[in-house]
């Protein structure tokens, strides 16, 4: 916590509690006002009128620049949630200097730049950004005001945040790679949330010194986001797990994919070590979708149904899975994607390579309820909760139901989710046998104990293998792995999400000693989207 610096938040008030409180005196106000005969004046109703957003955006920005929090925040529709932030944007965060332009309003919104200066002490410095705001007509005052948003404040902030300039509980980091090279959020912009965690966490234990930052510090846990630094303090040297070439691969892959598809995120880990090698989201809202991302992971998860299969003594890679067109479990109907023609004498193995799901669901009735939660948890380490990554992760989900969602459960349906993260982890489990917790900073930094997990037998590692190069080679995943010398495997899958048009695309991969898993939402099938990004990423291994 910095010294000595007030700190105000956005309040989370009811909007029932601020209408009523925010526009009762406007009412009595108009009461009063009414005409001789006992009618009252006309209100208006409806949107703002172009004039009227001119109008009220003027004023708000007069107060504003004249640091009038309270004038301010009564011209918003939520004055009390308003004033404190705007209090602080000069008090707290030393804001000084406020000149605002408009720009041309498009329809009742208005964007403008903002030009001001930040001082501390003898420091001072220039700030400018860009925002936008909205004009409404209040629900009980009628009257056009500033909808109320924190972020048009200053873009980077969201509700529950507050905004201050502070001396550094914790000093800047020079993150690198396992090489040495210094990784930025300019350069990688996928690394900026967690740049910011490691430097919460692990700043003290750098041997940098602290500076004087105008920060913005979220509710909760998480990390402080730095928008400027006033006094410069020493970064420390922080050393990851992380490899750049890797990282530069996995941006570039994630963010290509946005091209077709809409959010896109990726993780990779060396199955040798579980050492984190890489990560990227392409998302609108910056959420690190990577590690704490929880979706159904689609077909994917067969790698550990598979696994639950072979260990449960119900067959074996070369044993029977038959693939019929349907199957049904407690009158749940589950088909195959279209296409996929049945096979009644099909192994585990093609059926695994071709994804069919009917292969997988017919096997409900041998497994017990518990058979894929007992899998996940104790081969795979998945689901514990007690992953220490040494940022924020999501540690996967497989719950035990009984009922539709135990063979749901078994094609990566049901109540199953997991992250990239969690996928590519299985995936190194799979290729190595060992389950070997990822961590993204060396456990010694801070004395973590990493979870643990039995790990695989050596001959179902061996049978998943065979079945993951073999989908890798001539199953589903062929088309994408093609090119891809060495030792390699792979899993397709898609996962069908109410209210989207189409599946989430899921796909994971290893070649030689690395791992990488991906997931783009709305993406359709494994290949079409979140393949090129696995495999864009398991080329930058050399």
């Amino acid at each position: 916590m910095g010294k000595g610096v007030r700190v105000a938040v956005v309040s989370g008030v009811c909007a029932a509690m601020l209408g009523g409180a925010g526009y009762g005196m406007y009412n009595i106000a108009s009461a009063l006002n009414s005409t001789a005969t006992g009618g009252v004046k006309a209100v208006k109703t409806g949107p703002p009128s172009s004039e009227e957003v001119e109008q009220t955006t003027a004023n708000f920005f007069a107060a504003w620049e004249k640091n009038e929090p309270d004038r301010a925040a009564r011209l918003t529709n939520f004055p009390e949630d308003a004033e404190p932030l705007l209090t602080a944007y000069g008090s707290d965060a030393h804001i000084t200097d406020v000149h605002i332009t408009p720009g041309k309003a498009t329809g009742r919104t208005v964007p403008f730049q903002v030009r001001a200066t930040v001082s501390y002490g003898e420091e001072t410095r220039p700030l400018a950004y860009a925002s936008r705001l909205t004009v409404v007509r209040g629900v009980n005052s009628h009257r056009p005001l500033v909808d109320w948003n924190p972020a048009l404040v200053h873009p980077k902030l969201a509700r529950g945040d507050s905004l201050t300039v502070e001396e550094s509980a914790t000093p800047q980091i020079d993150a690198v790679d396992r090489n040495g090279q210094v990784l930025t959020k300019e350069k990688y912009p996928s690394l900026g949330p967690v740049l910011d965690e490691l430097r919460k966490r692990y700043g003290a234990k750098s041997g940098g010194q602290a500076g004087v930052e105008l920060v913005i510090r979220h509710e909760g846990d998480a990390a402080d986001t730095t928008l400027m630094t006033l006094v410069k303090g020493k970064p420390g040297k922080l050393r990851t797990t992380l490899s750049a070439s890797a990282q530069a691969a996995a941006e570039a892959a994630a963010e290509a994919a946005v091209t077709d598809y809409t959010n896109s995120s990726v993780a990779a880990v060396q199955p040798s070590t579980g050492e984190i090698l890489a990560f990227a989201n392409h998302r609108d809202d910056g959420f690190n979708a990577a590690f704490l991302g929880e979706l159904a992971p689609g077909s994917t998860m067969k790698i550990v149904s598979a696994a639950t299969l072979i260990d449960s003594g119900l067959t074996s890679a070369n044993g029977p899975a038959p693939c019929p067109p349907s199957a049904v479990w407690q009158s749940q109907t589950f088909t195959n994607l279209t296409g996929l023609a049945p096979n009644e004498n099909a192994t585990l193995s093609e059926s695994f390579a071709r994804s069919c799901n009917t292969a997988f669901v017919k096997f409900a009735d041998e497994v017990k309820a518990d058979s894929l939660a007992t899998e996940a948890a104790q081969r795979f380490g998945i689901g514990r909760d007690d992953w220490k990554v040494g940022v924020p992760s999501f540690d996967g989900r497989v719950p035990a139901p009984d009922g539709p969602d135990r063979a749901a459960g078994l094609i990566g349906q049901g109540q199953v989710q997991m992250s990239p993260l969690n996928m590519a982890s299985v995936t190194a489990t799979a290729k190595t046998g060992a389950f070997r917790q990822p961590v993204i900073v060396p456990l010694s930094l801070d004395g973590r104990r990493a979870a643990t997990a039995r790990g695989l037998a050596p001959g179902t590692s061996q049978q998943l293998r065979e079945m993951m190069n073999r989908t890798a080679r001539s199953g589903t995943a062929a088309g994408v792995m093609a090119g891809l010398s060495g030792n390699v495997g792979a899993k397709t899958g898609s996962a069908e999400v109410d209210g989207q048009s189409r599946s989430n695309s899921w796909f994971t991969g290893y070649r030689n000693d690395i791992a990488a898993a991906a997931m783009t939402e709305d993406g359709g099938h494994g290949i079409d989207a979140a393949g090129p990004i696995v495999a864009r990423v398991l080329r930058s291994a050399g």
